[in-house]
């Protein structure tokens, strides 16, 4: 196992990946980040370099300091992506290295449906629960043939970028949300990723998406008194054109039974993906149990 470091090397990684879209999208994502300045403080991990055949993307390992601690329960900061080339290359990295630290609450991510069972017979053997959910993929190959969204929005409406003031909100009304450590999560995305918001003439969100770690559009929401105003294709767009200016894949996922989401992303030609998004959240036998 390595740890890429290097600059150059993780320069040569983020081409190298180009050639192996969509299914190494999410670790791509990760990696252009890094490579523009890390804000979210990731890592890579490769079996073998330059040759590899899995690699991962995990938050940096750290010091501990009293005042530098990792949330072991925080899975959503706890995030990893992974892309392989063989399957048992895969699980050898998660079974007989500390690539991942099993005794934390964490997830991976990925767009290769053998992440799930790998996941799963690995977890079971360190005494660890792994749930799985899987999305529908979507990309907008080129954003900028989108045509210009023209509202007739009211005077007091601007569009603008997300606050981290508005966390709060964005906590209350993401299906994924609803607690502290999310709230925490979605403000450090706030301050770390592109975001585009529509707000009112008091300055509160009506409808808005924000950018994660792996360079996904996520949490598109509009306000359900204000549906069906045309925000939600606004909010988009302007944010898949933003992420297509600064060299970014823009990419998303939805569920198949959030038909709205389905239909609004097919009126905007944007591509579905052979290949599914899937996301494991494993949990320690230990924490099961326990509130958190």
């Amino acid at each position: 196992m390595l740890v890429l470091n290097c600059s150059t090397k993780l320069q040569m990684l983020e081409k190298i990946l180009r050639r192996s879209f969509p299914e190494s999208l999410k670790v791509y994502g990760a990696v252009m980040n890094i490579n523009r300045g890390n804000p979210f403080r990731k890592e890579v991990v490769v079996d073998s370099w330059s040759d590899f055949k899995v690699v991962i993307t995990r938050p940096q390992r750290q010091i501990f300091s009293p005042h530098n601690k990792t949330d072991d329960l925080d899975h959503y900061t706890n995030a990893h992506a992974v892309f392989y080339k063989e399957p048992h290359a895969y699980r050898e990295l998660l079974e007989n290295t500390n690539a991942i630290n099993w005794g934390q609450i964490f997830q991976i991510q990925g767009l290769q449906y053998g992440i799930c069972g790998i996941s799963r017979a690995v977890a079971l053997s360190k005494q660890v629960d792994a749930k799985t959910s899987s999305f529908r993929m979507v990309i907008h190959s080129d954003p900028d043939t989108l045509p210009d969204v023209k509202l007739q929005m009211d005077p007091k409406f601007t569009l603008a970028y997300l606050d981290i003031s508005h966390s709060s909100l964005l906590n209350k009304t993401w299906s994924r949300g609803g607690n502290p450590r999310c709230e925490k999560y979605l403000a450090n995305l706030i301050c770390c990723f592109p975001s585009v918001c529509v707000l009112d003439d008091k300055g509160y969100p009506l409808s808005w998406s924000l950018t994660d770690q792996f360079a996904t559009m996520i949490h598109s929401y509009t306000l359900p008194e204000h549906r069906r105003k045309g925000f939600s294709r606004l909010v988009t767009t302007t944010l898949a054109k933003k992420l297509h200016s600064c060299g970014f894949p823009v990419q998303g996922n939805v569920l198949e039974a959030n038909l709205p989401s389905v239909t609004l992303l097919k009126s905007m030609n944007a591509h579905f993906l052979p290949c599914s998004f899937f996301r494991v959240i494993h949990t320690p036998f230990q924490f099961l149990a326990k509130p958190h």
